[in-house]
């Protein structure tokens, strides 16, 4: 055993260890063992039972409000077990100052997350405080609900319904961030050529309802990653990356992400692949696997999350990443969720065909495009094999029925067949 984000070794008893009760009470739990060196060595107390009474009287005193917590000794080490509850008072202050676990370390919470905390033992979310500006207009918004839902009539009982609006007719937070002249932060996206120094396109959607920003959004990716096709008279939409994967993944991002600090949520799009990042990790009392699982124990912001429920923007709580995966399940590429403490990071990647190709002809096939034609000189400066296999290769994936030519001679092309 070492020490962790939930675990903690004391030498002895001093005050050191109630940054640490702190900690463990505002976030998650934890233990701590007296009479462990930090290296893990068990050295003992001399006085194991005496000590239980004065960590006890060191947390009734110091610690307010005083959180739950169980002591027991294990006389075959002379060791003292803390278990710190995590508490559903927050914020639990040492001196008048909270605390969280960096890993194995505790510091102090700063002004955001201490207003958190707050928020949090007072059963409330940032989303349902009063909006500084109560000055608000929801053109968007009606309109949204008009279409989807048919709704003719859109006034203050509307706005209510949705748990926008007080019954003293004060404007919340999640109305702001709906209403036509957000002053919330919004979607940055950038669109990268070969490297991230090459930018092709910048855009960022900010000072709208955060409906119309997902919206604008939304069309810059189908531009991105999308193309029409025409074979004989028939035109069809080609998506390179699923659509309803990358709406549900923003969708996810503007949902639960933390709207309490001035980030964007931000998407960046590669050649292989598009990135969603949403400030802030997973709310309180939801654990990565759960996340990942689609199992929501906890919902930062329900209030807004509803109405994008109820405007089919999401169809159900907890299944955005269970209907991301399921927009790659004949994919051999898949989506990869990167969760850290303050963003989480939606990757999804081209879609890719499980055809049963060598690498090699993967990789051929992955050269070509099905919009343009390429010239077999073309593609020998991206592969590393010698010209006559790489010709072995296309009249191998042309016999597949994977590849199509134009012209003859010098001036004979390739494309993929789609």
């Amino acid at each position: 055993m070492r020490e962790s984000k939930t675990v903690e070794f004391k030498e002895s008893v001093s005050n050191s260890f109630l940054k640490t009760v702190s900690a463990f009470a505002n976030y998650g739990g934890g233990t701590v063992y007296f009479g462990v060196a930090d290296d893990g060595a068990t050295v003992g107390l001399r006085d194991p039972v005496g000590a239980c009474l004065d960590i006890e009287n060191r947390i009734n005193d110091s610690i307010s409000p005083v959180p739950e917590f169980t002591l027991s000794v294990r006389e075959s080490t002379s060791t003292v077990e803390l278990k710190v509850m995590p508490g559903m008072a927050t914020p639990y202050l040492y001196r008048a100052k909270a605390f969280k676990r960096a890993d194995s370390a505790t510091v102090e919470v700063d002004r955001v997350e201490l207003m958190r905390l707050a928020l949090a033992g007072s059963n409330l979310r940032f989303e349902q405080l009063p909006a500084d500006n109560q000055d608000l207009t929801f053109t968007c918004l009606g309109a949204a609900l008009r279409d989807e839902l048919g709704l003719e009539k859109f006034d203050s009982d509307t706005l209510k319904t949705l748990d926008l609006l007080s019954p003293t007719g004060s404007y919340n937070n999640a109305a702001a961030i709906l209403a036509d002249n957000s002053s919330f932060p919004g979607i940055d996206v950038a669109r990268f050529g070969e490297s991230i120094s090459m930018i092709l396109k910048r855009a960022t959607y900010e000072g709208a309802s955060v409906l119309a920003e997902f919206d604008d959004a939304v069309r810059l990716f189908r531009d991105a990653y999308c193309y029409e096709l025409v074979k004989d008279v028939h035109r069809t939409t080609v998506e390179t990356i699923p659509v309803s994967a990358f709406r549900e993944a923003l969708a996810n991002a503007v949902v639960h992400r933390t709207w309490d600090v001035a980030a964007r949520v931000r998407v960046s799009m590669y050649p292989d692949r598009v990135e969603v990042s949403s400030p802030g990790g997973l709310p309180a009392g939801m654990s990565e696997e759960e996340y990942l699982s689609g199992r929501v124990s906890a919902m930062r912001n329900p209030i807004l999350a509803n109405v994008f429920y109820r405007l089919n923007i999401i169809e159900a709580f907890g299944t955005g990443v269970i209907r991301i995966r399921e927009a790659f399940e004949h994919s051999v590429t898949k989506p990869e969720f990167v969760i850290s403490e303050n963003s989480i990071v939606v990757v999804l990647p081209l879609l890719k065909e499980d055809r049963g190709l060598t690498e090699d002809q993967q990789l051929v096939y992955d050269l070509l495009g099905p919009a343009r034609l390429m010239p077999a000189g073309e593609l020998d400066r991206h592969v590393s094999f010698s010209r006559s296999k790489l010709t072995g290769i296309l009249k191998q994936l042309i016999s597949l029925g994977l590849v199509e030519t134009s012209g003859t001679g010098r001036g004979l092309k390739y494309r993929r067949v789609s």
